[in-house]
């Protein structure tokens, strides 16, 4: 949902001629905060790969029940979004907010957009702040005083990697990232990874094509490939498996094909 009194247009540093994960993402769950270049390529999922709109829904379904699961049955009251986007509906810190109020929650972003969107929605939650990063930069994020002002690394936290892993291509090293906050995050924390899912189909193969041709981005891996980037985690059950099949809340259907190009797990540190 949009802050009120923010305009897309008035914000410095963004190109509306190229578009952002972040504001196709927004387009995709029927959000508000995106140019017409964004609005084209995720419209080229939803027309011409009918049903492909199911892997956003379906990544934000178990993004909140992943934040639900971590704070109604672990005590880790800490959560660093990375690649958090623009503000929609049970973001992180409603989610965990609304089982236990202390939670605290630093967003981080590298899209101007959800910055300054970000900055209006959270300007009277004090145990919440959003700033402007980028992923590959970990040293930045965890050095910020940002983060420090909310999280403290001598108690167990939360890593949210939501639908952000697979947009850093193999030489960017996904795993090495994971590696770096596995080494700075205590025993008792928490990473939960969503990730672009490819059974080596057709379907996940021509998704890719597109990503890389707009974005210069874009991974659908493995299995095998999604559960090596948790490293010395603990995965917990159900291990990696299709977004819509993780501890769901509702009777579980039989998957579509488009169903099976997003998984999640949940991993915590020994």
């Amino acid at each position: 949902m949009a802050a009120e009194g923010v305009s897309t247009t008035d914000i410095p540093g963004v190109d509306p001629t190229k578009p952002s994960i972040a504001r196709t993402y927004d387009y995709l769950l029927g959000g508000k905060d995106n140019y017409e270049v964004d609005r084209a390529l995720a419209d080229h999922f939803i027309k011409d790969l009918p049903g492909s709109q199911a892997i956003a829904h379906d990544n934000r379904g178990v993004l909140v029940r992943a934040v639900r699961e971590i704070v109604v049955n672990t005590p880790v009251r800490q959560f660093i979004d990375m690649g958090s986007g623009l503000p929609t509906s049970d973001n992180v810190h409603q989610v965990a907010q609304r089982h236990a109020p202390e939670s605290r929650v630093v967003y981080v972003d590298n899209d101007p957009v959800v910055l300054a969107h970000g900055r209006a929605l959270l300007a009277e939650n004090e145990n919440t702040t959003v700033f402007q990063a980028d992923l590959r930069k970990p040293e930045a994020i965890y050095e910020s005083p940002d983060t420090h002002a909310l999280i403290d690394f001598e108690q167990p936290v939360a890593i949210i990697l939501s639908a952000i892993l697979h947009h850093l291509n193999d030489d960017e090293d996904p795993a090495a990232l994971v590696r770096y906050w596995y080494d700075r995050i205590p025993s008792g924390s928490y990473v939960f990874i969503s990730h672009f899912r490819s059974e080596n189909d057709p379907r996940s193969a021509h998704m890719q094509e597109v990503l890389q041709s707009s974005l210069g981005r874009g991974r659908w891996r493995t299995d095998e490939q999604i559960t090596a980037l948790f490293g010395d985690l603990t995965l917990l059950p159900p291990g990696l498996v299709p977004a819509a099949e993780w501890r769901p809340t509702e009777p579980r259907h039989e998957l579509t094909v488009w169903e099976r190009l997003i998984a999640a797990g949940l991993a915590v540190k020994p």
